[in-house]
């Protein structure tokens, strides 16, 4: 095998390297590619207002029961949404990093031992 001028490479063959990158890289693509057809689902009050949401975070349904409809206490429902609509996105971005292919050294973008990595 020929040396290439890499220096202190110590024979890492960058093409290899090149290689496995490009393939981490498509393997991301797909994984992020997938969550827009994955959705999540959150209620607050007891289930009176529910979300579904993708897992790239578009929010596809929100419904909120009649009986969450109190005119004297519009801040109740205000915050039932709010706390639904956060939970759903925390559950989202959960879904995403359980889709996300391990990549050695950099934490957060996988992490959960799933092949691909």
């Amino acid at each position: 095998m020929a040396k290439r001028g890499m220096g202190g490479m110590g024979g890492m063959d960058m093409n290899a390297l090149l290689k496995q990158a490009q393939q981490m890289q498509n393997d991301m693509l797909q994984a992020q590619e997938s969550l827009k057809d994955e959705e999540t689902e959150a209620s607050a009050g007891g289930g009176m207002v529910k979300v579904k949401i993708s897992g790239d975070l578009v929010i596809k349904d929100v419904t909120i029961d009649p009986d969450a409809v109190d005119p004297e206490d519009a801040e109740m429902l205000a915050e039932m949404v709010q706390a639904a609509v956060n939970e759903a996105i925390r559950a989202a971005q959960e879904l995403a990093a359980s889709k996300m292919p391990d990549v050695p050294g950099m934490p957060g973008l996988g992490g959960t031992g799933l092949p691909g990595g």
